[in-house]
């Protein structure tokens, strides 16, 4: 009897140090079934000495390969065993000085805490920017945001993603076969995989919120006004950008195409013949190209992005992304997609192209109608174009030329142009409709300023370039010394990243005055805005001259604006 309970418990010995050995490979490497099959993550340690789970590289379409090139993205695969989901998938072919990136890029990586299908944690879904020509999903990584539990000890679920860019992402021949969109398309397919499949992962389905900067902020706001993305998600965070900037809507693409196709090759003005032509090169050739198709207004008048969102032709049994111009839709009140909105923009975006503008500053002296927006010049004669570029010229630096010295007033300008006022616009225009917004102005100086400081060399300057809120919500080696290193910065990255992760689970960035202050959603009368400096306070009416005039000039034009206080 001894005998037989003395083995008895050597096996029980034995199946618990098993176990154990079970439980630990499945902490380090767990497994999740997805529709497509079984995925195996990693373990990753966030810069708080927290643990979170990571899978990386999963696909959630077909690769888009030969004949698939350009075409709306299909459904992925179902793969037998286990599939791998420990490193990231390769970037979508760009012109990049370190990679190229290839086609088979369209993949998600998914971080969260918890693999418990009942968690329902909110999920942040984050799309890119990189001007729909560069960037990928995983250049960042999210400790930050997942800094912060609930009561309920509840973390969000982060996912990136990669969707294809430039030509490979953009090209529109108004057929069938190609009427563009296609990285669009890719962000849906991506979207509709999270929503079938993010439970597994802790997530909750019903609680998504959408979240990009620059080019993936007019992302977010596209998806606003896309059917195609209806039910997909809960919530959006546009950071610098929304829809209806200038950079965001495409022109004149089938002719760009047909410019594309003569520097690459082939001189014809045959659809299929282009189209076969295109598919038939080496995808890294499909890059680098929206200077080269630019026309001489298209490179001095704003940004130059060109391969972006177009509005689609109609076309039978063909699921479009967008037919309308989304300013026309907003103006209208003919928003899809009506969900809390929260949105704002950086103290001097301009300064992220301001030495690119100082080297052409000949021109612009002599002919500042330059200064005047594609979407107003497309509208008046040539004649009040003039005058328009006059107006403005007079506005920001009097009777005088622009020099060298102007630089900060330049930054203001471009800030003003390419971004701020076009998100005071659109958030006036979404909040006439009863739906709310919550707008903010990023003027936040430390050494997290990455772009400013360390990519630009511009820390004399004032204020806060285009991209640098990003060190302040996402972490990598950029801001990685930094961060450890100066407590104070720890502080504010807390402040900041609570807001981003309130928005997400409550669709109000301060639902309590645990950050000193209550964030209160724009109004049409008030234009509340939230300062997000040293003070984390609320603000009235946001550069409010600067908006005075700008709304004026839209007015003029006949184009739709915000009513300004002054009338």
């Amino acid at each position: 009897m001894l005998n037989l309970m003395y083995k008895s418990s050597l096996l029980f010995v034995t199946v618990l140090q098993i176990s154990e050995i079970l439980c630990e490979e499945f902490l380090s490497n767990p497994i999740v079934r997805v529709n497509e099959g079984q995925l195996r993550g990693t373990t990753y340690d966030l810069v708080d000495g927290s643990t979170c789970y990571a899978f990386r590289g999963v696909p959630f379409a077909q690769p888009p390969v030969g004949d698939l090139r350009f075409k709306a993205p299909l459904p992925p695969l179902p793969w037998e065993g286990v599939r791998d989901a420990i490193n990231f998938g390769p970037i979508c072919t760009q012109f990049n000085v370190t990679q190229q990136g290839e086609e088979d890029c369209l993949f998600v990586s998914i971080y969260t805490k918890s693999l418990q299908p009942d968690s329902k944690s909110p999920v942040i879904v984050n799309i890119h920017g990189g001007s729909y020509n560069e960037g990928s999903g995983d250049f960042f990584s999210p400790d930050l945001l997942m800094l912060h539990e609930d009561v309920h000890g509840t973390n969000i679920v982060f996912v990136t993603l990669n969707y294809r860019l430039e030509l490979l992402g953009y090209l529109s021949l108004d057929t069938p076969e190609v009427p563009g969109n296609a990285g669009m398309k890719d962000q849906v397919a991506a979207l509709r995989w999270i929503k079938n499949n993010i439970a597994q992962f802790g997530g909750d389905p019903n609680c998504v919120t959408l979240l990009g900067e620059s080019s993936g902020a007019s992302s977010v706001t596209y998806h606003m006004f896309s059917p195609m993305s209806t039910g997909l998600f809960h919530r959006v965070i546009a950071e610098s950008g929304v829809c209806t900037n200038d950079w965001a809507i495409a022109r004149n693409m089938k002719a760009r195409a047909f410019r594309a196709g003569k520097i690459l090759g082939t001189d014809t003005d045959d659809v299929n013949v282009l189209l076969d032509y295109l598919r038939g090169l080496e995808a890294g050739s499909l890059t680098n190209l929206t200077t080269a198709t630019s026309t001489v207004d298209e490179q001095l008048r704003g940004f130059p992005e060109q391969f972006i969102p177009v509005v689609e032709k109609k076309h039978s049994h063909v699921e479009a992304f967008i037919t309308e111009n989304p300013l026309k839709m907003l103006a209208e009140g003919k928003v899809i997609n009506k969900v809390p909105l929260m949105l704002g923009y950086n103290s001097a975006e301009g300064l992220y192209n301001v030495q690119d503008h100082v080297a052409k500053l000949d021109i612009y002296n002599n002919k500042p109608s330059y200064y005047v927006p594609r979407e107003v010049s497309e509208k008046v004669s040539k004649k009040t174009l003039k005058q328009f570029g006059a107006r403005i010229k007079k506005f920001y630096f009097g009777d005088k030329n622009m020099t060298k010295g102007d630089m900060n007033t330049i930054a203001e300008l471009l800030t003003d142009t390419e971004f701020s006022y076009n998100i005071h616009r659109f958030t006036h225009l979404y909040t006439k409709l009863s739906l709310p917004a919550y707008l903010y102005r990023f003027d936040l100086v430390t050494d997290l300023n990455i772009v400013k400081i360390v990519l630009l060399g511009l820390a004399d300057l004032n204020g806060v370039s285009h991209g640098d809120d990003l060190w302040y919500l996402f972490y990598n080696w950029l801001n990685e010394q930094q961060y450890k290193q100066q407590a104070n910065l720890r502080d504010i990255v807390f402040r900041v990243t609570k807001l981003w992760v309130n928005f997400a689970r409550t669709g109000n960035p301060t639902p309590d005055d645990t950050l000193g202050a209550i964030w209160k959603p724009y109004s049409t009368h008030g234009k509340e805005y939230f300062k997000i400096d040293e003070t984390f306070a609320l603000g009235h009416k946001a550069d409010e001259r600067r908006m005075q005039f700008w709304d004026k000039l839209y007015s003029n034009a006949g184009q739709p604006h915000i009513v300004t206080s002054t009338n």
